[in-house]
């Protein structure tokens, strides 16, 4: 990268706040904080100066910060402008920066900068978006330890054990009479499984990090009237779907976060399902599909008053078949009778009140398990998809190089493809179009 590019974002937020940051990165910034402060600035020193137009008139006054390279956050010359936070002063320093030779900075760059310049790690960068973007207590706490390096250095390790164990089959298929017994001597086998076992435990937590970051996606579904808004409402812990007597209400699907346990959940309301003249109830219907195809998990809302009726088994057999299915017996206080699970040939049934709340906390733990969620979700990892892909990848070539044992060309080429996926991971090993695709997903600024 070029040492004249000097780039500069607003990094905070935009809209009104108390206070508002410009962030300018590259190299030879002493003289651009000159020309704005007008004075030097002592490194890694908080001044509180004017901050100075071309004109010379003040644009503001604040906290200005400069890091020298390479310690600062892109590892280039840093200088951080702390200023009030309205947006018409943000953008007056913006424009003054830019003035002075700056271009404005694209959405990640300053991050993409702190990885090239070898500050953090691909899997690092990526938990700085995953940290902003946390929507719960647990998912910020699995990006501060992606952010840490955690999760960089539990797949580091892993590597490094295959690399160990790719020297000694190189080293078996350099002497070809002595090659078995010299990997039997090396116990090659014990080491191969310890470091699959290794693996399966990484890949556990970056699952329960995937559905910190990722959410699962639940949909309603069932006949009208049978309760599907009320227990949304229940759920979210707000009227946030009408609700009345009247069949077919709900005409669209009503959509809605809410949080378990720190696993965010994305309920969606649909129309209740049976065959109507009405257009527009016809419409609701085929988005009541639409949003099942693209669920995780689906609710099936009963009366438990009737039932399970042909209507229901209809709506049964049209859900695809891989999708988990709750059914939720609702309006227990109606029937009377307790609220409670029961499990019987893979179905399970949970009765619940959606009026009054009975059976809520079961049905919450019901989500939990199927979703995958481990009650000791400490340890997880921020992970993406192409994370558990490229896990997945290393150990499926694990489980072919075990099977190749005596094909040792074959044994080692799985190594190889195994390490190759856990280092694209990191970056150690990956191509330019999927950094270009990680980095446009950030914000202006970071």
């Amino acid at each position: 990268m070029a040492r004249a590019d000097t780039i500069a974002a607003v990094a905070t937020a935009p809209g009104r706040g108390g206070i508002g940051v410009v962030r300018i990165s590259g190299y030879g910034l002493e003289d651009v904080a000159n020309a704005i402060v007008g004075k030097p600035l002592r490194p890694r020193f908080a001044s509180l100066s004017n901050f100075y137009d071309q004109d010379g008139s003040v644009i503001d006054q604040g906290i200005a910060l400069y890091f020298p390279a390479p310690h600062s956050f892109t590892g280039e010359d840093v200088l951080e402008l702390q200023g009030h936070g309205g947006n018409a002063v943000m953008q007056r320093l913006l424009k003054r920066c830019l003035a002075l030779g700056a271009r404005l900075a694209e959405p990640g760059e300053f991050t993409k900068r702190a990885f090239i310049n070898d500050k953090l790690d691909l899997a690092q960068a990526e938990s700085v978006a995953d940290l902003i973007d946390a929507a719960s207590e647990e998912a910020a706490k699995s990006a501060v330890r992606s952010l840490q390096g955690e999760f960089s250095h539990a797949v580091r390790e892993i590597v490094g054990r295959l690399i160990d164990l790719r020297l000694l089959v190189e080293a078996s298929i350099d002497f070809p009479d002595e090659d078995i017994d010299f990997l039997q001597a090396a116990d090659a086998a014990g080491k191969l499984s310890h470091i699959q076992s290794q693996l399966q435990s990484l890949l556990a937590k970056a699952r329960q990090g995937s559905l910190l970051r990722e959410g699962v996606h639940v949909v309603l579904v069932g006949q009208p009237n049978v309760g599907k808004s009320s227990l949304l409402n229940q759920l979210a812990g707000d009227e946030v779907a009408i609700v009345t007597a009247i069949a077919g209400t709900t005409r669209d699907t009503v959509r809605e976060e809410i949080e378990i346990q720190g696993v965010p959940f994305h309920i969606i309301d649909t129309a209740g399902l049976r065959d109507t003249s009405c257009e527009v109830e016809q419409i609701g219907i085929a988005r009541t599909w639409a949003a099942v195809s693209k669920a995780s998990l689906a609710l099936l809302l009963l009366d438990s008053r009737e039932g399970v009726s042909p209507q229901d088994e209809a709506i049964l057999g049209r859900l695809p078949p891989k999708l988990p299915v709750l059914r939720i017996y609702n309006k227990i206080d109606l029937v009377p009778r307790e609220s409670g699970m029961e499990q019987e040939g893979g179905v399970t049934r949970i009765y619940v009140s959606a009026k009054n709340g009975a059976g809520m906390d079961l049905l919450q733990q019901s989500l939990l398990r199927l979703a995958g969620w481990e009650q000791t979700g400490e340890g997880a990892f921020m992970a993406r998809e192409r994370h558990l892909r490229a896990l997945k990848q290393a150990h499926l070539n694990l489980e072919s190089a075990a099977d190749n044992w005596h094909q040792l060309e074959f044994f080692a080429e799985e190594l190889k493809l195994a390490q190759n996926a856990l280092s694209s991971i990191t970056g150690e090993f990956g191509a330019d179009d999927l950094l270009g695709e990680i980095f446009s997903r950030f914000c202006i600024g970071k």
